[in-house]
């Protein structure tokens, strides 16, 4: 039985042109296929400042007021979101933007308490991770901030419900499909697209106009 000679770790080498190619056409046509991927990047980046250039100014400005008004009355700022923006905006708003105020911003992110969250996922639903500590902390007047890209996701939509019914100010940012969380919105900022990346950048660029319009202390 012959054995096979040992070829120790190294890789393999790279394959040559094929016959039929010479160096100069594999070069040009790896020099077209770049071009098209700086193309699409191209598209890419126009699809996301179109969805920036119809951010409704108007209505971030009113959210800006109600967070003020909000912190002039030392009302509670509660924010509900599955994923990353709804927690990092609590914390800019908490950390960043308070030490620029007279007093702090009284913001908590519903999804940070893991324990509590799991307990009520495993004992009653994940529909109810959100409202279920709502009904331990809210009070009439308080804000509900929801940041969603389709507007859909059980769990926001019977956060809002609740809060609708139980007198809270809500608001909501989502995407080009509103979804049931915008029936339920006193204020409804969209972002007219429907791509998830597209919109998270945009609605985290709204969340961060909040936070820095009072860290660089803006008076509107």
């Amino acid at each position: 039985m012959k054995r096979r000679p040992h070829t120790g770790s190294r890789r393999p080498a790279p394959a040559a042109a094929p016959p039929n190619r010479s160096p100069e056409v594999v070069g040009f046509i790896a020099a077209v296929l770049r071009q098209m991927d700086h193309a699409a990047n191209l598209v890419d980046v126009a699809r996301q400042k179109a969805a920036l250039d119809r951010l409704p100014l108007a209505e971030v400005d009113r959210i800006i007021r109600l967070l003020r008004e909000a912190n002039a009355a030392g009302r509670r700022i509660f924010v509900c979101g599955n994923g990353g923006n709804a927690a990092h905006f609590a914390t800019d708003l908490g950390k960043g933007s308070s030490l620029a105020m007279p007093r702090p911003f009284k913001v908590l992110s519903m999804a940070d308490n893991v324990s509590w969250m799991t307990a009520i996922g495993n004992d009653y639903s994940f529909d109810e991770v959100f409202v279920r500590q709502l009904e331990n902390h809210a009070e009439p007047g308080d804000l509900l901030l929801l940041s969603s890209v389709s507007g859909s996701s059980p769990n926001l939509v019977a956060a809002a419900r609740w809060a609708k019914e139980h007198g809270l100010v809500t608001i909501a940012l989502v995407g080009g499909k509103r979804g049931q969380v915008a029936e339920h919105a006193d204020h409804l900022l969209v972002v007219e697209d429907t791509h998830y990346g597209r919109v998270e950048d945009a609605q985290m660029t709204m969340l961060h106009m909040f936070c820095y319009t009072f860290m660089e202390k803006v008076e509107g």
